[in-house]
């Protein structure tokens, strides 16, 4: 298993500021960073060469909003998700990024006061084989998010999420498992776990209240053990979110502080991520 910490607890974007908490989060332990990837004009390149020192891994985050929504009835707006999810895939490239995740499958926060018609499902998968097909290109791996009803129509369970994936056909596309949303919408942990199969490609360990992996009421026993059944041995990264940045905090309704401070939160996630994955060991 391999560790990280998703810096959206820190700043929507990854600039030199950011490398001191950068070095903290090695010394804590982590194995990697998940970069925020929304601003596109910034220098990966030299970002990842940066990591590279470090030694940190990354994976990557990003989303598609209303303007650039790969399912949109506008063919020109179709085609601006797709072209956006392929700037975003070579800036993943250009970092040393291993897998992109996120909602970028259609736009968040985004509602149509239905679920997705079949219409919307054939345009979501014909943009995310395009942009499926570029992630093979530059050799970056795509995790597609399930998000709860609250925050997107589009996929609601990882059932959905693996049924496009596997629709969408693509050895590059496949799903992330997100605690979080899997607290809101499943029934059951170990079915939505076992959906995603082979096309699991990353998991988010996310708290209930979007604090402290541990300390909150996600069936955690449950989760661990489905993680461990399916055999999942790649990146395990944990997403919290806090006050840091207003849009960030408007987006995830977070309007109250959970936790003692940044840094604690990340150590003491990962000390439960650990320890937790080491009792089913063997």
């Amino acid at each position: 298993m391999k560790y990280g910490m998703n810096l959206l607890l820190w700043s929507g974007e990854v600039t030199d500021e950011m490398l001191p908490i950068c070095e903290q989060l090695k010394e804590a332990g982590f194995d990697g960073v998940e970069l925020p990837m929304f601003n596109l004009d910034l220098d990966y390149a030299a970002l990842g060469k940066q990591l590279d020192s470090l030694q940190l891994g990354r994976t990557a985050v990003t989303i598609r909003n209303e303007e650039d929504n790969p399912i949109s009835c506008d063919p020109a707006i179709r085609k601006l998700g797709v072209e956006r999810n392929k700037q975003t895939l070579d800036c993943c490239a250009a970092a040393g990024v291993e897998t992109l995740v996120g909602p970028y499958h259609s736009a968040l926060g985004l509602f149509s006061g239905s679920g997705p018609t079949e219409d919307e499902w054939k345009w979501g998968v014909e943009s995310m084989r395009e942009t499926a097909e570029h992630a093979e290109k530059v050799g970056v791996r795509l995790g597609v998010e399930t998000l709860n009803r609250f925050e997107c129509y589009f996929l609601n369970t990882h059932a959905d999420s693996a049924r496009f994936a596997r629709e969408v056909d693509h050895p590059s596309c496949g799903i992330m498992y997100d605690t979080f949303h899997a607290n809101i919408e499943e029934k059951s942990v170990a079915d939505a776990v076992k959906a995603g199969g082979d096309k699991l490609f990353h998991v988010h360990i996310s708290e209930n209240d979007r604090s402290t992996p541990g300390a909150g009421g996600v069936k955690w026993k449950e989760n661990f053990d489905a993680i461990a059944d399916c055999g999942y041995d790649g990146w395990m990264v944990i997403e919290a979110f806090g006050l840091a940045l207003p849009e960030v905090a408007a987006a995830t309704k977070i309007w109250r502080r959970m936790y003692s401070d940044e840094m604690t939160l990340a150590k003491e996630g990962l000390a439960f991520m650990k320890s937790e994955v080491e009792k089913r060991k063997g």
